[in-house]
């Protein structure tokens, strides 16, 4: 809804030492083995990653067939994509999809208290496509999605989808400008045409902790809630476990929203925190119904606009925080303290405009910290719950429950931060500090493959271009696309998501920007006759050149945050979670997407008509 907030009251920090402090704990959860502390479904965990525990699998027969277009993915991004298709007159496309229905994330992860973490009115597409507006600020889980099955049904996308079905292979066939596609099912499927819609949050991730396979107990990932073995829903009421020893691994955005609900059904529940996540307030409200009669044509695009700004440029002198959460909090006190002092000129200087955000950021986190030591009341747990890093060197967490469940006598926290995570899995528990903590349930709430490698994030072997050249070892040093979009030597191949395009603070924002410039290239393709189009060497080189030119060294901050995804664990060299994005500004992308397609020419691109 429409807030113009005030900024917070923050308090006084000693910089320096706050900053050598950080680094310390940074230091402490450093991991030799970075990425590779996670374990992969190969190493016998297969029902963590293509198990359904929602719908049945249907028999079907396999499939062969020949088509225009194939959508990997029916989240977000693919609904998104499929959508802009048929808006530009694409009709022969199918979209295949893991899952037993469309949402993605939302469909896979229904762990209780699931809630998205950014203003509802922003994150949720093609909301005025659908008539829909969220019920709150900040959607619960089944809203999100609902309304991806809304999205599906409104504009007829049930008919394109092949569910429960795992794409093995991709391969360019030269002979037949297609690419081959080799699924789980037994389906061949020839695609003129594929777009890569798999979205970040696809595939789960476990910690690779000695002896994981030995425990007697019950395991689970968040991402496969076992309801059968909690009961409850995903609004809680887990009362199947009354008489349960529950461990919890994980405290990041997952963990911080299942432990609440995880206490108050367990007998015991032991959380075990490598790094302890910033808890900013909730404060979710329900859509104010006059406010939704006052909105005007284009107020959706104003607000993501205006999201943008607070994390990926800055507010405007005059320009109100109308998000008004955590995400915005930083870039709202700067733009404060700026009105205030009359120092605007400092954005035009942009190390002084650095130094003037560093400490509104140090600022911040204290008064989180403070916030530790006001709901928490034990001295020892609310520091082992105190983050020490930078704002954004992980994602940033909203909860109400969270900390008031440290209050709870059936809750332990052990913090094995010293350890660099848990030591070891026996068969009866998990041993942390020397100590063996008996349960009879361990529920892993340790997130996503994100940042790990491009082969084990999309698992499709292989993932062959032209003269069999692998996507994966073409990206292995970096990306390389023209527009974010496509590669040299992958014909008809596109990719969404975290490439070399715009990134904004809005991820389905992204991916409608996205899906415009791909529909507008299949379309367009389509009704020229052209059968192979990809970009050449020297396009794909230049746009490379552009992005470094364009690129923001933020190598320091990075390098001295504590281990997440944001910062692939830490390594030297790794992924980082946005891509290699075009820093050049989110809204200048658009409009040199729109002036590429304007024109008309498909500069760049090498073309064939066979």
């Amino acid at each position: 809804m429409q807030q113009n907030c005030a900024a917070t009251e923050t308090p006084e920090v000693d910089i320096p030492a706050l900053h050598a402090k950080y680094l310390k704990e940074r230091d402490k959860r450093l991991r030799s083995d970075g990425q590779n502390q996670y374990l992969q479904a190969e190493d016998g965990f297969e029902e963590f990653y293509e198990g359904d525990p929602h719908l049945p699998v249907e028999p079907r027969d396999a499939i062969v067939d020949e088509i225009d277009v194939v959508v990997l993915g029916g989240g977000f991004a693919g609904l998104i994509a499929a959508h802009r298709l048929r808006q530009a007159g694409v009709e022969e496309f199918r979209i295949i999809e893991l899952g037993g229905d469309f949402g993605g994330v939302w469909y896979w992860n229904r762990y209780p208290g699931i809630q998205i973490d950014s203003d509802s009115y922003s994150y949720l597409p093609l909301i005025e496509e659908t008539g829909f507006m969220p019920k709150e600020k900040y959607s619960r889980g089944d809203e999100c999605y609902e309304h991806a099955q809304r999205i599906g049904k409104h504009f007829g996308l049930y008919e394109k989808a092949l569910f429960h079905t795992l794409i093995r292979s991709l391969e360019w066939d030269e002979s037949i400008s297609r690419w081959q596609i080799k699924t789980n099912r037994g389906d061949e499927i020839r695609a003129r045409f594929i777009i890569m819609c798999q979205g970040p949050y696809n595939r789960p991730k476990l910690p690779g902790i000695p002896g994981i396979k030995d425990f007697k107990g019950h395991t689970f990932h968040t991402a496969r809630w076992d309801y059968e073995y909690t009961g409850g829903t995903l609004h809680g009421g887990l009362d199947k476990i009354a008489d349960k020893r529950i461990a919890v691994i994980g405290t990041g955005s997952t963990g911080v929203q299942v432990i609440p609900h995880l206490a108050a059904g367990a007998k015991h529940l032991t959380v075990f925190q490598r790094t302890p996540s910033y808890i900013y307030e909730r404060n979710n409200a329900p859509t104010d119904p006059e406010w939704v009669k006052s909105l005007e044509p284009g107020w959706r695009e104003a607000r993501q606009r205006n999201f943008h700004n607070s994390g990926f440029a800055f507010y405007k002198p005059g320009e109100p925080d109308i998000i008004c959460d955590g995400w915005t909090e930083v870039a709202r006190n700067l733009a404060a303290k700026l009105n205030e002092t009359n120092g605007w000129a400092a954005i035009a200087d942009p190390v002084e405009f650095a130094r003037l955000k560093e400490i509104e950021d140090y600022r911040s986190m204290q008064r989180l910290r403070n916030r530790v030591d006001e709901i928490v009341k034990d001295p020892e747990t609310a520091e082992k719950l105190k983050p020490y890093y930078r704002n954004m060197c992980k994602r940033p967490v909203f909860s109400d429950e969270f900390l008031p469940t440290f209050n709870r006598p059936n809750v332990t926290l052990v913090d094995v931060a010293e350890s660099k995570g848990v030591e070891r899995i026996t068969e009866k528990g998990i041993i942390a500090g020397g100590v063996e903590y008996e349960v009879d349930c361990i529920v892993f709430a340790s997130g996503f493959e994100i940042t790990t490698s491009l082969d084990r994030q999309f698992a499709i072997r292989p993932f062959a271009g032209r003269n069999g050249e692998s996507l994966y070892d073409k990206w292995g040093n970096g990306f390389r696309t023209l527009h974010g979009a496509m590669t040299h030597g992958f014909p008809n191949h596109f990719a969404t998501g975290f490439v070399q395009g715009g990134v904004t603070a809005s991820v389905t924002r992204m991916y409608e920007q996205q899906a415009d410039h791909i529909a507008y290239i299949v379309s367009t393709a389509l009704e020229r006759g052209i059968t192979h189009i990809e970009p050449t060497a020297e396009a794909e080189e230049n746009w490379v050149q552009t992005v470094r030119a364009k690129g923001y060294d933020n190598s320091l901050f990075t390098s001295e945050c504590t281990p997440g995804y944001y910062n692939s664990e830490g390594e030297k060299n790794g992924r980082g979670f946005l891509g290699d994005p075009f820093w050049g500004g989110f809204y200048t992308f658009e409009l040199l997407l729109q002036a590429w397609r304007d024109s008309g020419d498909l500069e760049g691109m090498e073309i064939r008509n066979d």
